[in-house]
């Protein structure tokens, strides 16, 4: 008798997205590997896995950093509006000639001492006016890059679930295929035994199985590269081999892939974070180029002013302290490098703006073709999926048949191992096809600015 063919259920096309997202584990549970490390392995699902790469995975971790450094700067920058203090306390001793302020030559000994704080402010202005709107378009332009960094995570976690997933489902059907090789040589060793088939039947069969049998390791070789895989984009132990907890795969939906193109390249224009972070960059640009146009015509603004105690007097005297205050107010005006006719500096903040712009829409191009790109991959998968069914459908039905006439005495043992081998590569088809057309969907719905 032969065995129902495990992945005969593939046939029925009709199981919905929920079996992808149905009971989702937590994220507690998912990041607690104590019992995956005593037993090797850890299952894991499509909605666990997008959560663990939001909270682990490096690269969104490294544009959180990115976005922090940027709005330290810009805060470092507002401080550059306000005064610094520094307390301390001087010592101030001369001896020997000076000369007085009526131009005579004096031979002194005398000595101070100033015990008080200073408050400095050295303000350039226009420079910190333009840097501190510089600054905030960059930590947007970072904000926008976390946006960026997180879309392509979640995408490498869900593509590299779909490849272990298809991978473990390849290991399924080439074990069966195995098994039912097996069999069959059981079978024909039998009936070599009794003198009613021939001898090369059973080492046809038994070539066809061992065949099987380096298949399958390569899938288990495969099946355990995509889980290490999936590990380091979840930044997870690569030692411990992460297992899929659906049982099949089946096609999602995410984005409609009959309609028109255009709707979609406009979408992808408006919605993608990396188009949002030109802008910004843009306008962090063209704020830096006002500050080397417009900045250097403000006035720079010093102040200083000292308040504390003033003792001292002839020789070694140190007594006699009393308040003392100072003060001090300037305009000031920079003329040549960094300041007033510096025409290189403006000249490079303009090529910077230039090349800003150039940037977007270079990045635009890149998204309209990759909206087409993945638009068309899409819809091709999804007619490589109808195709593959069908195929399948008729390795199975060919199968069945050639069973038929074998038990009739008709058919050849050649006809079975020929049968056996399209049956699996339709399979193996149709578990590829799919897995691809739930990456292509992901990947269209990280172009269009969606995921």
């Amino acid at each position: 008798m032969i065995r129902e063919p495990l992945f005969s259920r593939l046939l029925a096309f009709g199981a919905s997205f929920a079996v992808l997202t149905a009971a989702p584990h937590s994220l507690a549970q998912a990041t607690d590997l104590s019992a995956a490390a005593a037993q090797q392995t850890y299952p894991i699902d499509l909605p666990t896995a997008l959560r663990l790469v939001h909270a682990q995975n490096l690269d969104v971790q490294l544009a959180q950093k990115r976005l922090d450094e940027a709005r330290a700067n810009h805060d470092s920058a507002l401080w550059q509006f306000f005064p610094w203090l520094s307390p301390g306390i001087s010592l101030r001793r001369h001896e020997g000639r000076t000369q007085a302020v009526d131009g005579a030559l004096l031979d002194v000994d005398k000595q101070s001492a100033a015990l008080g704080g200073t408050v400095t402010a050295q303000i350039d202005i226009g420079d910190a006016v333009f840097k501190a709107l510089a600054t905030k378009q960059l930590a947007n332009a970072a904000s926008q890059g976390l946006d960026v960094q997180q879309q392509d995570a979640t995408l490498n976690a869900a593509q590299g679930y779909f490849d272990l997933l298809k991978a473990t489902a390849l290991v399924g059907v080439v074990r069966e295929a195995v098994q039912t090789s097996q069999d069959y040589a059981l079978q024909l060793h039998a009936a070599v035994g009794a003198g009613i088939v021939f001898k090369g039947d059973e080492l046809r069969v038994q070539t066809q199985t061992e065949r099987y049998r380096v298949t399958l390791s390569q899938t288990l070789e495969q099946q355990r590269i995509a889980a290490a895989r999936l590990a380091q984009v979840l930044h997870l132990d690569p030692t411990i081999e992460l297992v899929p907890t659906e049982l099949e795969l089946v096609p999602v939906a995410l984005v409609e892939t009959s309609g028109d193109l255009q709707p979609l390249v406009r979408q992808a224009l408006e919605s993608r974070p990396e188009l949002k972070q030109n802008q910004t960059l843009i306008a962090a640009a063209r704020e830096a180029k006002k500050g080397a146009v417009y900045g250097p015509l403000i006035p720079s603004l010093g102040v200083q002013a000292f308040l504390g105690e003033l003792g001292g007097g002839k020789s070694n005297a140190s007594g006699d302290f009393g308040s003392s205050k100072d003060y001090y107010v300037g305009l000031s005006w920079r003329i040549g490098p960094g300041g007033l006719f510096d025409f290189s500096r403006i000249n490079a903040s303009q090529a910077r703006v230039d090349a800003a712009e150039l940037t977007a829409l270079k990045n635009s191009d890149e998204i309209a073709r990759q909206v087409v790109e993945n638009y068309t991959r899409a819809r091709s998968l999804s007619d490589q999926i109808a195709a593959s069914r069908q195929n399948l459908s008729s390795a199975s039905e060919t199968l069945r048949l050639t069973r038929e006439r074998k038990q009739l005495g008709v058919g050849i043992v050649l006809e079975d191992i020929q049968a056996q081998q399209e049956l699996v590569r339709a399979r193996a088809d149709y578990l590829t096809a799919i897995a691809e057309f739930n990456k292509a969907q992901y990947s269209l719905s990280k172009v269009l600015g969606t995921l």
